[in-house]
């Protein structure tokens, strides 16, 4: 079978002069890049951790991962399907609980797609290609936690 591989660089710029001499001494701020890409993604951690809350915390980096890998996989079985898309979003939700000791784990993800197909395409088709979808995103079979979908089809 086929490998992919992916490579990203992740660099602190959280120093404030002190290094990690104590834990409120620096900040959580990275950034997230990869080769060729546009720009680097501003990251810290979600602001209950002491993060700077105007930047991607991992927690939403999982969960826009699922979110756009749902989307794609359904984007390409819409097309092979006869099934015309013109508008997609989603506004989709995580729950984390934290664990005693410091760490914790994702529940589950539900993603809500709220999908325009043209007319002439099938409603009901529109529907069933998201449980397609849903079995071949590679995220969302890469996690150990449910992810699910509720969406919506519209024709217009």
């Amino acid at each position: 079978m086929p490998e992919h591989r992916y490579q990203t660089r992740l660099q602190w710029t959280g120093n404030t002069g002190a290094g990690t001499s104590h834990y409120t001494a620096y900040t959580r701020n990275h950034e997230i890049s990869a080769p060729s890409k546009l720009a680097p993604i501003p990251g810290s951690s979600d602001p209950h951790f002491r993060g700077d809350g105007t930047r991607y915390n991992p927690e939403e980096l999982l969960l826009a991962s699922l979110s756009a890998c749902h989307m794609l996989s359904y984007l390409h079985r819409c097309a092979v399907n006869g099934i015309v898309v013109t508008a997609y979003e989603d506004q989709a939700d995580a729950t984390m609980v934290e664990t005693p000791g410091g760490g914790g784990h994702f529940t589950g993800v539900v993603l809500h797609p709220d999908v325009t197909i043209a007319p002439g395409s099938d409603p009901a088709i529109a529907l069933q290609l998201h449980d397609e979808a849903a079995r071949l995103c590679f995220i969302a079979s890469s996690v150990r936690f449910p992810v699910t979908h509720q969406p919506k089809i519209a024709v217009g």
